[in-house]
């Protein structure tokens, strides 16, 4: 159990990490930073959620994912769905 607890913060001091980035967005705007610089930032504040994305996907293929196969059946049809449409939307982002 303290595992989940310490995965739970990590997850958790990450999107901190990213909400940090998108406030200093705003500080640059605010700021009348240089168009490009902002760019710039944004393209590293996307970069950090999609790879949050992308953890969070491996995290449901390995738990979620792993153990509705195991069961077999519909559950397993449901998760595979839900993980394929979930990659979809990611790719289209």
């Amino acid at each position: 159990m303290a595992g989940q607890k310490k995965h739970k913060d990590d997850v958790l001091l990450r999107l901190r990490r990213i909400e940090g980035q998108v406030r200093g967005l705003q500080r640059l705007v605010e700021e009348d930073t240089y168009c490009i610089d902002i760019l710039t930032q944004v393209s590293a504040t996307t970069r950090a959620l999609q790879s949050f994305a992308l953890q969070m996907l491996d995290e449901h293929m390995a738990t979620c994912v792993s153990d509705a196969v195991e069961q077999g059946g519909e559950e397993k049809e449901l998760k595979l769905k839900e993980a394929s449409n979930a990659i979809a939307r990611l790719v289209r982002s």
